[in-house]
């Protein structure tokens, strides 16, 4: 993608821990966790970075940076949008001027809804990387020591002076390089960061407010918070990556799905009128994405089918009638999401969004007592199993079936959230459990909405000089056909 001036973007993603250390910390000597024939590289850079939002701090509140960087090293515009441990670093060369590009501006108008950026602090850093090399000259992993001095922009200029270092895992590298190196790092006294960014330290200080990390929530609190939070991220991700013009409406559907799933299943610990509503909005947008979803999965779902069908038995342009319309209805559903994007009901959702992320409306119930989150995963996987196998044992009931999979979806996302309170491994087997439910529910939901398309395909190809049902109707034999299988196997697993 280009913006006006024809510079080009391009993107890396970025793994790193943040850890606050004083003034007169002493790093480790880390030459034992590289392997043999491995070396460190040494250097010291001088950056300045200007950074961007909103008045009211808009990009900073969905945890995405914005800035211009100049000095020895790593120049340019770079945006840096979260996404689970990592984040994905937007770039494009500096350029002549400050004014934002374009092509930047066009990503972040959905997170800074709508409003115009500007400079809102400056970081000026003293930099001293240690570059951990194997016995290939492969980076594995780049240790900085920053000292900062940040002031922030307005009226009056509040300066904050701290060092920091930080840990980025290298192409070559790995979780568990990372993890030792942390551990030494800690036995000097390093703690983790509070802070996402240096910009969210600046800015605190000046606020005299930390908005890194909130040390007084209870366990119940914190597992939501942290839940809802790593969702968010994906829905934000997608809002940026569909305006960069990629394909992210899978990944944030989930997003969309999980937290929907966290309303309802622990729905007393939210304050009732805000869920509700959230799960509204949420839902409005997710049917938009789900249109353009359901067209690309039958998309290839045919494709799929038709290669495997013999080739005498295709008989007219199916494959063309099927990539057709499917595609059209696919675009025609991208430019209602794509419009969506830029309304005010989409950029109050997002607003939404970021105060739940950190300070959820809860209930007095959702207290220090880790019991309400079990007790909430224990009826959730009650009501999956009862669900699945009544739809099962009953009638063919799509219906039934569709309703007994988003039990199993709700059950299995439940287990996920309460990971920290039940244990990863009692967490991970409840979650796989349910996850198989859902994969043969999800079968057997595609089959019949894939039996209804090819339908309304058979129906236009026999009214179309030049072609005929007969493929369309084979097809259609034979996702009935698995709708049954997926009907039975949903059936075992209940009784397993």
């Amino acid at each position: 993608m280009e913006g006006q001036t024809g510079r080009m973007v391009s993107t890396q993603r970025e793994r790193e821990d943040k850890y606050e250390v004083g003034l007169e910390f002493v790093l480790p000597d880390l030459a034992d966790v590289i392997p043999a024939g491995g070396r460190i590289e040494q250097g010291t850079v001088n950056l300045k970075s200007v950074y961007y939002d909103t008045d009211d701090r808009d990009l900073l509140g969905q945890k995405i940076t914005f800035r211009r960087r100049t000095g020895d090293a790593d120049v340019g515009w770079q945006l840096k949008v979260p996404a689970d441990k990592a984040r994905t670093e937007i770039r494009m060369p500096p350029g002549e001027g400050d004014a934002v590009p374009d092509a930047l501006a066009t990503m972040i108008a959905g997170v800074a809804l709508g409003k115009p950026v500007h400079p809102v602090a400056t970081l000026k850093t003293v930099r001293r990387t240690q570059r951990l090399l194997d016995g290939d000259d492969r980076l594995l992993a780049e240790v900085a020591d920053d000292r900062v001095r940040g002031t922030v922009a307005g009226d009056r200029a509040v300066v904050s002076e701290w060092r920091e270092v930080e840990v980025e895992l290298g192409y070559a590298g790995n979780e568990k390089l990372l993890g030792k190196i942390g551990k030494r790092l800690s036995r000097r006294g390093a703690q983790p960061s509070r802070y996402p960014s240096k910009l969210s330290r600046v800015l605190a200080v000046a606020d005299h407010a930390v908005d890194g990390g909130d040390t007084t929530r209870t366990t119940v609190e914190a597992v939501l918070v942290d839940y809802l939070d790593a969702q968010v991220q994906a829905i934000v991700a997608g809002d940026v990556w569909l305006r960069r013009g990629l394909d992210p409406v899978h990944p944030t559907r989930v997003g969309i799905r999980r937290f929907r799933s966290t309303l309802r299943v622990f729905g007393r610990l939210f304050e009732p009128a805000a869920q509700a509503e959230l799960d509204a909005e949420l839902s409005w947008y997710a049917g938009l994405l789900g249109e353009v979803r359901d067209r690309q999965v039958q998309r290839a779902r045919f494709a799929d089918a038709l290669a495997a069908l013999p080739s005498e038995l295709v008989m007219g342009p199916v494959a063309a009638r099927i990539e057709n319309d499917l595609l059209a209805e696919q675009l025609r559903h991208m430019k209602d999401v794509m419009a969506a994007l830029d309304g005010d009901r989409y950029r109050a959702l997002l607003a939404t969004l970021a105060r739940w992320r950190t300070t959820p409306p809860l209930t007095a119930e959702a207290g220090d007592d880790p019991a309400v989150i079990e007790k909430a995963v224990r009826k959730a996987e009650r009501k999956a199993l009862t669900r699945v196998a009544t739809a099962a044992a009953g009638d063919d009931d799509a219906a039934a079936l569709h309703r007994a999979r988003k039990a199993a979806k709700r059950a299995r996302y439940a287990a996920e959230l309460a990971a920290p309170i039940l244990g990863r491994k009692t967490a991970e087997k409840k979650a796989a459990r349910y996850k198989k439910m859902q994969t043969v529910l999800g079968e057997h939901q595609d089959s019949v909405v894939a039996a209804q398309t090819l339908r309304t395909l058979g129906a236009r190809a026999g009214a179309t000089p030049g072609e005929n049902g007969f493929a369309f109707g084979l097809l259609y034999g034979l996702e009935l056909q698995k709708a049954q299988q997926a009907r039975e196997d949903a059936a075992r697993l209940a009784t397993a």
